[in-house]
């Protein structure tokens, strides 16, 4: 603040005595003392309040950040969820294309599917059976 040192002090201190005289000087320190320590919890005061108020002041922009950053997933979320939501509506209808074109075709015999009608019906087309268990050995 102010760069006052020890001998503008000392030279301050010898004035004050000779213009107070050695009576008056006490009571005029204190009462200085006592304007110093109000000046200086005035700036302490002014100083913590201005503090307060840049680290409201931060905090708020902080917020709005974060904020933003949360709209801004937000929205990307919402459009990997559309996406999502029309790739597997256009799955089912592929699917649901593919299956109606199956059942059409095997609801229609043809000279494709007559031969598989009949190796079904075929006795020779039976499988095979299992080859039997072996015995179990008794004691």
């Amino acid at each position: 603040m102010f760069d006052i040192g020890f001998s503008e002090l000392l030279l301050i201190a010898i004035v004050a005595l000779v213009v107070l005289g050695p009576e008056r000087l006490p009571k005029a320190a204190r009462f200085a003392g006592l304007w110093v320590r109000r000046a200086r919890s005035q700036w302490d005061s002014v100083k913590q309040e201005l503090e307060r108020e840049l680290e409201a002041e931060e905090l708020k922009r902080n917020l709005q950040s974060v904020q933003s950053s949360l709209r801004d997933a937000e929205t990307q979320l919402r459009q990997g969820h559309d996406h999502v939501q029309t790739q597997s509506e256009a799955l089912r209808q592929d699917l649901a294309r593919d299956i109606d074109i199956r059942t059409a075709a095997d609801a229609t015999p043809g000279p494709a599917t007559a031969p598989a009608a009949a190796v079904e019906q075929h006795p020779a087309a039976e499988p095979a059976p299992a080859e039997p268990a072996p015995p179990e050995k008794q004691p």
